[in-house]
């Protein structure tokens, strides 16, 4: 056998097979900022984990414009208070979430809406170093291919907002039996108050931390809604 042979040529189709990957992903980022993606790798893992149960896969995308305003405000003021003013990342956060958890058994996180829809949409849940830096690269990349709006719509059709309930639709319709257009301000708060633990933070009947956190976003909703980019983006004008 010429291992002088072989290697050379493993190599060659091995970068091969790597720019192969590399062209395809970057044309599926592309192609995702006009089409919307089919399924994710947390939505098939909660199937997976709801066979057998009473209980099933919910989602139903829409689109921008047939989301409330006080649910793309509510999920602003909840999840990322500076969306509309950072790159992807909010350093700051990051840098205290990082000194929180060397003091802490409680594992606190900094992600922000667009490090969220990198995770959901292209990636899986988990807190490898590898997985994270994968994280940043895509949400680099939607940041400086989709923009603002297209991430806030992924985000609110993507996000788990109760057990297999996926996306602002199917837990308006599961909790309020209303389409998401038509969440008023405490509706679209309590959904919103579910994201960091949907599964425990329950909507309807709210548990008691969903309940806290509805009051605290209503708050914060209100002292985001003069400013100016803010109102922008979730209504539509930018």
């Amino acid at each position: 056998m010429n291992l002088k042979g072989i290697v050379p040529r493993t190599w060659r189709r091995l970068k091969r097979v790597l720019l192969v990957l590399i062209v395809a992903q970057f044309v599926y980022i592309v192609l995702l900022k006009w089409v919307n993606p089919p399924i994710t790798i947390t939505q098939i893992s909660s199937w997976v984990s709801l066979w057998g149960t009473d209980k099933s896969l919910q989602k139903t995308w829409v689109s921008y414009d047939e989301i409330s305003q006080h649910a793309k405000l509510a999920v602003i003021a909840s999840e990322d208070q500076l969306f509309t003013d950072h790159n992807g990342f909010d350093f700051k956060s990051i840098e205290k979430a990082m000194k929180h958890n060397q003091q802490s058994k409680k594992i606190k996180g900094a992600s922000t809406i667009s490090q969220q829809v990198a995770k959901n949409v292209f990636l899986w849940q988990g807190r490898s170093w590898f997985r994270k830096g994968l994280e940043v690269y895509f949400t680099f990349m939607i940041e400086k291919i989709w923009g603002k709006q297209r991430i806030l719509e992924v985000y609110l059709n993507v996000a788990e907002m109760g057990e297999g309930v996926f996306g602002i639709e199917a837990a308006s319709q599961v909790n309020y039996h209303k389409n998401a257009a038509s969440l008023n301000r405490e509706e679209a708060a309590m959904i919103a108050a579910c994201l960091p633990n949907p599964v425990k933070y329950t909507v309807n009947p709210p548990a008691r931390i969903t309940a806290y956190r509805q009051r605290r976003i209503l708050i914060q909703m209100r002292n985001l809604a003069p400013d100016a980019d803010i109102t922008e983006l979730v209504t539509g004008r930018n």
